[in-house]
């Protein structure tokens, strides 16, 4: 029979020691664990998650040069084509072209004869003095002997409207303000050393108010069409208002572009634009608002492919090993199935619609399976186990983009104006915003002229006839 030993005091202190550090170690390990997760989800930023490109407040350091390389010099890089403006055509000259000729030879002095060779030209523009019209409109006053008054003569509804500022000025006006992004006392300033004429804040906001009325028929027009429409790309975006926080909303349709500014950032701006029968697609992205519109109304979305993208990078930066693994797994998957979509052009349409279909069976496949248990990752396997088919939408639709891109990039100068203006401060600047935002985007996805179009819808508001559409070709 064996006798058991029993270990020593020296021994059982030791072993008493390696348990606590080993529990240290464990410990410390969580710790870890847990603080890279942190500092992973604080370094999100649009490259890796849903969030907008101004949310990156701090911009990454650009990498420096390598050492052959050394700094890039300023200006046309080698090998790039040159690129020259094209000459004004001669029925743009106001005047005769000045012509200089050179009778003696610069290096020897001896007589010159007239050559073939065509003339060196060099076209100059210059602004000349503003033409401003300053005309009096006068109500040659009456008396009647029967009342006992003065009576004044009418004039113009179209001048009565205007008052101080005509038409032309007055679209000036507002294109530096909504175009130019041009504060107040900026729009003052040109107005007064340029133009030469001095107009006060208060002024200036009546002018506002007045363009403000004259678009309200073309928003009006845009907003009852957006229910009807059968492709409809959606975002939002942050606003300040008198210091609170308010919410403007971008619909792109594939001829115009409408905002809304909403106090409120939920699925009931939506259910207030589109109704509950909106019967086209949603482009998107998996913010809850769109979500909900789709399950309390059954409408058809495709969330945005490039989110997806970006969340799926996010897992390649978390400390875990697995997730990494299967977030370049499925980034692999997706990185395949935007390659199909760019050969496009170089596939039949039947090639094209099989790849693209085994494409996206491929990423649903690997999104699906051998998922970690971590967070991140359960989530987004979950995310595409519900909604999965909602990223390929565009299979099926014609003229629906796999990504939100249209509507990101249609907002981009609104958040532009918000850096500049810092907000609006009443419903008043709400409703110019929304309206003049509206038709500079509007106009710029028509290849329109701004200036243009708030010139001739200033212009028929002050004679009272009706304002131009900004649909083409409506009216």
């Amino acid at each position: 029979m064996k006798t058991r030993v029993s270990p020593c005091p020296g021994c059982q202190k030791l072993q008493r020691q390696v348990h606590d550090l080993q529990q240290q170690v464990a410990d410390l390990r969580a710790a870890t664990d847990q603080l890279r997760q942190q500092l992973a989800a604080a370094r999100k930023d649009s490259s890796t998650s849903s969030k907008p490109p101004s949310s990156d407040i701090v911009k990454p350091p650009k990498p420096n040069a390598t050492d052959h390389e050394g700094p890039r010099s300023p200006g046309g890089q080698p090998g790039h084509p040159r690129h020259d403006r094209p000459a004004f055509p001669p029925e743009a000259l106001t005047s005769d072209p000045h012509k200089y000729r050179l009778t003696l030879c610069p290096d020897c002095g001896h007589d010159l004869l007239p050559a073939d060779t065509a003339p060196r030209l060099l076209q100059q523009v210059e602004v000349l003095t503003v033409p401003l019209r300053i005309e009096e409109y006068q109500g040659l006053a009456a008396w009647c002997p029967h009342c006992q008054r003065v009576h004044y003569a009418a004039l113009p509804a179209a001048v009565e409207r205007a008052g101080l500022i005509g038409p032309r000025l007055t679209a000036l006006i507002a294109f530096l303000k909504g175009a130019c992004h041009a504060s107040y006392s900026t729009v003052r300033k040109f107005l007064r050393d340029v133009v030469g004429v001095t107009i006060s804040r208060g002024q200036l906001g009546k002018i506002l108010a007045k363009v403000s009325e004259a678009l309200d028929a073309p928003y009006a027009e845009l907003l009852d069409r957006l229910p009807h429409e059968a492709v409809l790309n959606v975002d939002e975006t942050g606003h300040k208002d008198n210091g609170d926080r308010w919410w403007t909303w971008c619909f792109r349709a594939s001829l115009y572009t409408l905002f809304k500014i909403d106090p409120t950032r939920s699925g009931d701006v939506l259910l207030e634009v589109l109704g509950r029968e909106f019967d086209g697609v949603l482009g998107c992205d998996y913010f809850s608002a769109y979500r909900r519109y789709m399950r309390e109304c059954g409408v058809m979305v495709q969330f945005c492919l490039a989110h997806l993208v970006r969340e799926v990078r996010f897992l390649q930066t978390l400390p875990d090993a697995a997730e990494q693994a299967y977030g370049e797994r499925l980034l692999k998957a997706l990185k395949h199935l935007f390659g199909v979509i760019h050969q496009r052009d170089d596939l039949t349409a039947e090639a094209f619609q099989q790849q693209l279909t085994a494409a996206r069976a491929q990423v649903l496949c690997v999104g699906t399976h051998q998922v970690p248990s971590g967070k991140h990752s359960r989530n987004l396997a979950k995310r595409l186990e519900r909604h999965g088919e909602c990223y390929f939408r565009f299979l099926t639709t014609p003229g629906l983009e796999p990504t939100n891109n249209v509507a990101e990039q249609a907002i981009r100068f609104v958040v532009l104006d918000r850096q500049v203006t810092q907000g609006t401060r009443s419903a008043g600047g709400r409703r110019w915003c929304e309206r003049i935002w509206t038709v500079m985007a509007t106009c710029v996805q028509q290849g329109r002229s701004v200036f243009d179009y708030v010139c001739a819808a200033v212009a028929a508001h002050f004679q009272g006839t009706a304002v131009p559409s900004l649909i083409v070709g409506a009216g």
